[in-house]
């Protein structure tokens, strides 16, 4: 079985990229989920058993390389978002009441160009309600899209030596398959209740209920 315990950077850096070219390589496709755990074992896309053991976050594009020598090139299993089109009239109470839901709900959500996305974390008929519930005339469709567009960078998530948001110093947790990880969660007679995700300033406390959520914007676009 082949193990991959070092990661060598994303193909689009031209010293991994070279790399590729003149050394033999396979490919793997991981889950969301996969994708997060410092130990997975699976497949190669051919069919070849892998170990992964490598401390950090993976992003479609990754590349390892295996204790042969081997390089590993991850590929990232696209995940089903409900989308909403909030570029027309919407107003300003309806668009805060339907973010307390999705933040009460620990639903993901970005912001791409006028739209408003959310990763299907429900069953399509109880999304679409609470959707109709705030937003009733809203257009709405579903896509697939590439797990990091609920990460902290979205669409602009970068690869550590390129100057950008680097994997292995992410900063926030994850819980089960949500993007951002929900912790410090205390249920004891004063009853806190507080979430931290990245830096976006999503908090909750129960005891002064305040409760402020932060949305993730793709590719600069407003909330």
């Amino acid at each position: 079985m082949l193990v991959a315990k070092a990661y060598v950077g994303h193909r689009e850096e031209e010293s991994v990229a070279d790399r590729l070219a003149a050394a033999e390589s396979v490919s793997v496709v991981l889950s969301d989920t996969e994708r997060r755990r410092s130990r997975v074992r699976t497949e190669t896309v051919g069919g070849r058993d892998l170990g992964i053991v490598v401390a950090r976050d993976l992003a479609d594009g990754d590349v390892l390389e295996a204790d042969d020598g081997t390089l590993v090139v991850v590929e990232l299993a696209a995940v089903e978002a409900l989308v909403l089109d909030v570029a027309g009239e919407v107003s300003p109470t309806a668009a805060l009441e339907l973010g307390h839901a999705v933040g009460n709900k620990h639903w993901d959500l970005a912001v791409r160009d006028g739209e408003v996305l959310l990763p299907v974390a429900d069953s399509k008929a109880r999304m679409e309600a609470a959707v109709a519930e705030h937003l009733p005339d809203v257009p709405t469709r579903y896509e697939r899209v590439p797990p990091t567009t609920f990460d902290d960078g979205g669409a602009d998530h970068s690869h550590g030596d390129k100057g950008g948001h680097s994997h292995a110093d992410h900063g926030h947790s994850h819980a089960g398959e949500g993007r951002h990880g929900h912790g410090d969660h205390s249920h004891g007679d004063g009853h806190t209740h507080s979430h931290s995700h990245g830096g976006d300033g999503h908090t909750h406390s129960r005891d002064g209920e305040d409760h402020d959520h932060g949305v993730r914007t793709i590719d600069g676009g407003d909330p």
